[in-house]
């Protein structure tokens, strides 16, 4: 995005990629994961749902192959993409690996084994993140793998321990666990997605073991013992040690920043030591102003469209352009099923800050597009100010919540009220009409659930 937004604002620009061009997200995260949890979504429906509405499919099978093809057909398809854009941008394209000599010099090692010195008037860093390991704990590629590995699964184990419950884990436990795999989660901290508003937890929770995933939150991982036609997973939780065993271990204990090996001492960029992270300003400069880092690699929280505005700000404040990144609402998906969508401030968050706040929730079960589309389990909750009805946060489970959260980041931005998103006419039949039916739950004005006599403000 930085390379392609300095090319449209008329800047000589040289991308250098040691992999693959559209990065993490199109190659080994975003894109991929998708295609296979819509493969896997698909052939669970024809399994399960399927009948109860007249679509009989008893013969459906899942070829993990075929899927695997598909999904890099999708990759590749996006990744020419991406090519096509830099190239319409004027955008010059070399791969290998960049590393800084000093604050306006690169060397550029080629895949050849060819070296280059490259000078710079400006030069962006955006080189993402790497997986977390833990000792003893280290992935093999095999029986045990991180994200990138599982997503090129060649066969299904018939059991997969899942270390880590946070977005990674549970969207591609539930995928495994949809396609007959036995899938055990173990988190350290005490709810699935640490950090996510709580009753989106406990909704995926009770999703996950509906599906038969066993879930173990609060359970910390003490060790690994690889046996040869099995692991075992030594861990204690609340009620006391216990050893879980599985074919093969999936480990996603989080990411750091790929900030090691750049040069950075030599070129006098200032990084977190402990961390990683490069430290930036809100241009998303660096100590050194003519050096940007953007993305994963200068601070949380590591999304791919939080990535995309840093690079678009980072490639316009080069180009002198009067911008900043500075955000109110940093809506965030998590792609289960239940689908988890958030932006704003949680109930709690806004006591801490100071404000009075009170919540509605708006449940699926009354909505007519979720009885159409046989989706019927989910719910919208807004959080507002009670002083000042201003609208604080929006939370919600269920099919297509992911598509309307921008919505809701929309109205946090421009300091909307609960009114004004209440008044916005959402079009019917559709599940963005839960966030307006929720927003008339706060107000005590609920057209489509039954007003409660003891609470005319819909609490």
């Amino acid at each position: 995005m930085a390379a392609i937004r300095a090319g449209q604002l008329g800047k000589k620009v040289l991308l250098v990629e040691k992999r693959d061009l559209g990065g993490e997200c199109l190659n080994r995260g975003c894109i991929p994961s998708k295609a296979l949890i819509h493969a896997s979504r698909l052939y669970a429906a024809l399994r399960s749902e399927a009948g109860e509405i007249g679509v009989l499919a008893p013969d459906a099978k899942f070829d993990l192959a075929t899927t695997m093809r598909w999904k890099e057909s999708v990759v590749a398809k996006e990744r020419q993409g991406v090519a096509t854009l830099l190239k319409s941008a004027g955008v010059t394209v070399l791969p290998g690996q960049a590393r800084f000599t000093g604050p306006r010099s690169a060397d550029l090692a080629a895949p050849d084994g060819g070296h280059e010195r490259i000078d710079f008037e400006f030069a962006v860093i955006a080189t993402g993140a790497v997986h977390s390991t833990l000792p003893g704990f280290e992935t093999d590629g095999e029986r045990v793998v991180n994200a990138w590995e599982l997503l090129s699964l060649s066969s299904l184990p018939r059991s997969m321990l899942v270390l880590g419950g946070g977005v990674s884990g549970c969207e591609l436990g539930e995928f495994l666990a949809r396609l007959g795999v036995e899938v055990t989660i173990v988190e350290l901290l005490p709810q699935l997605l640490p950090g996510m508003e709580p009753d989106l937890s406990r909704e995926l929770t009770r999703a996950l073991e509906q599906l038969g995933v066993r879930v173990r939150v609060g359970t910390k991982a003490l060790g690994l013992l690889r046996e040869k036609d099995r692991l075992r997973l030594r861990v204690e939780g609340a009620s006391g040690p216990e050893e879980l065993t599985a074919e093969r271990l999936f480990v996603t204990v989080g990411k750091r920043p790929e900030s090691r090996d750049l040069g950075l001492e030599e070129a006098g960029v200032t990084f977190d030591a402990r961390t990683g992270f490069v430290t930036v300003d809100d241009q998303l400069r660096t100590n050194q102003p003519h050096i940007f880092a953007v993305g994963d690699v200068a601070r949380p929280p590591m999304l791919a469209h939080k990535s995309y505005r840093e690079g678009i700000v980072a490639a316009e404040a080069i180009a002198g352009r009067p911008t900043r990144f500075d955000f109110e609402a940093m809506p965030g998906v998590v792609f289960t099923v239940p689908e988890l969508a958030t932006v704003g401030l949680t109930r709690a968050d806004a006591e801490t800050r100071g404000y009075r706040p009170r919540e509605a929730r708006f449940p699926y079960a009354a909505l007519g597009r979720a009885h159409a589309s046989h989706a019927t389990n989910g719910w919208v909750k807004v959080v507002g100010d009670e002083s000042t009805g201003l609208l604080l946060g929006v939370h919600a489970a269920g099919e297509g919540v992911g598509d309307f959260i921008a919505e809701a980041a929309h109205a946090i931005e421009m300091g909307a009220t609960v009114r004004d998103l209440a008044q916005t006419i959402h079009p019917h039949p559709t599940f963005s009409e839960a966030l307006g039916e929720a927003a008339l739950l706060w107000l005590g004005e609920p057209m489509h659930v039954a007003r409660r006599r003891s609470d005319d403000r819909g609490r």
